[in-house]
């Protein structure tokens, strides 16, 4: 191999009068602008679906002709203008959300921290659902106008480009990433060098140079360790594969985003007010934020972490303690030993961070540091909220389950990156504009029933038969491949049905999710699919993890079923998964299938997707879809039930008996229900009610408010409190917070009293308790009078409720002790339980329950 002695750019040459084109090609705006991409196709269609619909590779690579030809061609001279002026509209900071909401003043600068992002297919720096809602998160940031800043790695091979052997077993491509032909760019120093940043590990230092992309008004910053600065192949290939290597890799990879994206940031001038962690992967972030806190102010790490951590956010997507992120302590000491000296902190006050109890021996849990190292922590669904409190409660022990301090935020989508072109035009023609710019407001959603149903059927109808048309395309290129007969190949070409009912079951191959359990009676499968008056068709797509084989088997056993004559016309899997491969089955399909074994759903967005393409849901009631779901809008496989371990097989076979039924009898019934139209009016009604009930709700528009409202804004008000002035606040709330944390054992509750022991419905009781407070004040603590109905065991139900009980005088008793009092309403009968609780309390504490600690009445 022969190492260049220099390296040259070459940059497209574009004609003065559209020379605009390469900034609207590095702005990834143009992946949910219908016209902006509609611009580059019209410059060439077939290199535009040649390049992967990437406007710099395509820029790059179009004849110079076609770009004179067009620079003195008054149609596309006029679309050109158009979609420029409507990109500067769009920039424009004032004329947004935020703005309007929270003004210019003042405005926080917010760091979005995740391992992934999924943006668009050209640009393979994502897997799966994880980075598709990261990505989805950026562009709703930007249309609001969030001040956010998106932080990551930047993959040189990505995630594993999937292809099936004559086998249909999985095998892994990892094609290099060409940069230069991406809508990247490398961020430099002042003297125009590439800026780089390094991280510390064993015996040497780690470097990395940083690249930008820009999605919207939002920057994303990514960063690369393939670099000379790094003299070992090991360091350069740390960012070569997305969840690659062994666990000494995956670790470093997280002190690279984590402690070396805050290196990174501070590079900039970007330094963040509050920090989002996706998932636990970057959680080190909290420690390189307390170190320079240390450093700066010249405190210790308690109070560096007591007022950092009030600007920190975790969000967690793991419902399994499987699936979390956790290293062994030799991984620790290998790479912390001396960070932790510079903390301040003792091997055993480090490893306490993130100590995880596995039962016979002990990890450090990534999850664990984050929710120390956070003021909130939320899940990503209703039920996911709930399955991570029962999940985490170990960390609280005193406390009753859904006072476990983890809510929730539901996930949502990008519409506009997700929704069909075709199906967007329906919805100008007679929606109010707003939908495209505000599509959580439900009263924009009403308008869908100004659509005709013949008008919006005949829309749908054509996105199918695209869909099946895209289908056999990748089917025959996948056998060509493979160099199968070409009887085999002129079958693929015309398999699946423009006109049958379409079903479409596509993601990540984990076996919870259970891709095979719709083949469990294969034989009544087989006439559900071939019933010469309703059939049905199936597309699947989705990987499996390099390493796991029994998902690379589930997708085994499909392939191989759909090669076979009783189904090979109404099953296809297609090869390779990803954001193209997504969007056209989501906008194509009938149905979504989704069927995993609950409560192992975290959320799952890609049935949202299908909602604003005019598709319909079939789920079990887990993740998003256990909120989302109404007889109106879609169906339901089971009544959400949960089975024991040990009974997989029997809740399998239950399960799929209930899909069956479904299938055949509602689903394939109502939607060849036609009138004399050829019209599905009911099947038509359930469509327009997904509108009406779910869009305005499950979309990233949404869920970045949410988290804006309820996480970012306040966060970032009790940050600057502690931090102003000159840390006086954040001072006083650190030793408040030693102060209560050292005393708080010496609490006492006695002398509970009930004023009645029977009432009737609609009177009160009064409650009161002598609380001894140890040093503390009745300033420090909140008391509270918790109630409800009782268990079979004459527990306390967790539904129960909790009123605050105030001191009757704030001067202590002889003995140090205060009386607390409140007062109760019942206003339904039966016997009821009733307990007296303390806890922390100060105007700095994002809730009562963030210190995790509680006193109970004994």
């Amino acid at each position: 191999m022969v190492k260049p002695i220099a390296k040259v750019s070459i940059v497209p040459r574009l004609p003065e009068q559209i020379v605009r084109l390469m900034e609207l090609a590095c702005n990834l705006r143009w992946s949910w602008d219908d016209d902006t991409r509609a611009l580059f196709r019209r410059l060439d269609r077939d290199l535009w679906r040649s390049t992967t619909h990437n406007p710099v590779a395509f820029l790059g690579s179009i004849d110079q002709r076609k770009l004179e030809s067009a620079s003195e061609n008054q149609a596309f001279l006029a679309h050109y203008r158009r979609v420029c002026d409507a990109f500067d509209s769009y920039m424009k900071p004032e004329e947004t959300w935020f703005h309007d909401q929270y003004g210019a003043e003042n405005q926080p600068r917010i760091a979005y921290f995740s391992m992934e992002f999924g943006l668009t297919e050209c640009l393979q720096n994502y897997s799966g659902g994880l980075g598709i809602l990261s990505g989805d998160h950026l562009k709703s940031a930007s249309d609001l106008g969030v001040p956010l800043i998106g932080v990551g790695l930047l993959y040189q091979e990505g995630y594993f480009r999937q292809y099936l052997n004559a086998d249909g077993y999985q095998q892994e491509l990892y094609p290099i990433n060409d940069y230069s032909l991406q809508p990247v760019s490398l961020v430099r120093d002042s003297d125009g060098k590439p800026l780089h940043i390094s991280v510390d590990l064993p015996d040497r230092k780690l470097y990395a140079q940083i690249y930008r992309v820009q999605v919207g008004r939002v920057a994303l910053y990514l960063l690369d360790t393939n670099i000379p600065e790094n003299p070992l192949e090991e360091d350069r290939n740390l960012t070569d594969r997305l969840y690659g290597g062994n666990r000494r890799t995956r670790i470093r990879q997280e002190i690279l985003m984590g402690i070396g994206g805050i290196r990174m940031l501070e590079a900039m001038n970007l330094r963040p007010d509050i920090c989002h962690m996706n998932e636990g992967h970057s959680a080190f972030l909290a420690l390189e934020r307390i170190r320079l806190f240390m450093k700066e102010h010249n405190v210790d790490f308690q109070e560096a972490m007591t007022i950092t951590s009030a600007s920190n956010i975790f969000t967690t997507h793991t419902p399994v303690p499987a699936g979390l992120e956790r290293f062994g302590f030799d991984l620790i000491d290998e790479h912390f030993t001396e960070y932790s000296k510079e903390l301040g902190l003792t091997r055993e006050q480090f490893m306490g961070i993130g100590r995880e109890n596995m039962g016979t021996y002990e990890l450090f849990s990534m999850a664990v540091m984050a929710m120390k190292m956070s003021a909130a922590t939320n899940g990503v669904a209703e039920l996911h909220g709930d399955v991570s409190r029962h999940m985490w409660q170990w960390m609280a022990p005193n406390f009753p389950v859904n006072d476990v301090p983890i809510s929730s935020v539901t996930n949502g989508i990008h519409v506009q990156t997700w929704i069909s072109r075709d199906i967007g035009t329906l919805l100008d023609r007679y929606l109010d504009p707003a939908w495209r710019s505000e599509e959580w407001r439900g009263d924009v959603w009403k308008g869908i029933d100004r659509v005709p149903d013949a008008e919006f059927w005949r829309t749908h109808e054509f996105r199918r038969e695209q869909l099946v048309l895209f289908a056999r395309k990748r089917l025959v290129s996948q056998l060509e491949r493979k160099g199968s007969s070409q009887s085999e190949i002129a079958h693929a070409s015309e398999v699946l049905s423009p006109s049958a009912l379409t079903i479409g079951f596509a993601r990540r191959f984990a076996t919870y999710k259970r891709a095979t359990m719709l083949f469990k009676d294969q034989e009544r499968l087989l006439r559900i699919l071939t019933n010469p008056n309703r059939p049905l068709q199936f597309i699947f797509a989705g990987k499996a993890h390099p390493h796991d084989e029994e998902g690379k088997e589930f997708i085994r056993q499909i392939v191989n079923l759909a090669r076979q004559t009783p189904f090979r016309d109404h099953l296809v899997f297609i090869e390779d998964y990803d954001m193209l491969v997504a969007r056209q089955m989501v906008q194509g399909v009938d149905v979504w299938l989704n069927n995993p074994r609950r409560p192992q759903e975290a959320s799952g967005t890609s049935g949202m997707k299908a909602i604003y393409n005019g598709g319909l849901n079939c789920s079990i009631l887990d993740g998003w879809w256990a909120e989302g779901y109404d007889p109106e809008v879609g169906w339901a496989i089971g009544n959400g039930e949960e089975y024991p371990e040990g009974e997989s097989e029997h809740q399998d076979y239950v399960e799929s008996e209930i899909l069956y039924n479904i299938l055949e009898h509602d689903i394939a019934a109502m939607f060849y229900n036609r009138q004399a139209d050829n019209v599905p009016r009911e099947w038509m009604g359930m469509v327009k009610a997904g509108y009406k009930k779910l869009a305005p709700f499950f979309n990233t528009g949404r869920m970045v408010q949410e988290y804006t409202e309820h996480y970012y804004m306040p966060s970032f008000e009790r940050f600057q409190q502690l931090m102003e002035p000159d840390l006086t606040l954040g001072n006083a709330f650190t030793a408040w917070r030693k102060k209560v944390l050292a005393s708080w054992n010496g609490i006492r509750i006695s002398d509970v009293q009930v004023s009645e022991q029977e009432v009737h419905v609609g009177s009160e009781i009064e409650v009161s308790a002598l609380i001894a407070l140890n040093s503390l004040t009745p300033a420090d603590v909140r008391v509270e009078a918790y109630y409800g109905t009782l268990t079979a065991r004459g527990d306390i139900n967790v539904d129960a409720q909790s009123v605050e009980m105030r001191p009757e005088s704030m001067t202590p008793t002889e003995n140090g002790s205060y009386r607390f009092k409140a007062k109760i309403v019942y206003e339904t009968s039966g016997d009821r339980g009733i307990s007296v609780r303390v806890m922390p309390n100060n105007p700095s504490l994002p809730s009562p329950f963030a210190l995790g600690v509680m006193t109970w009445a004994k």
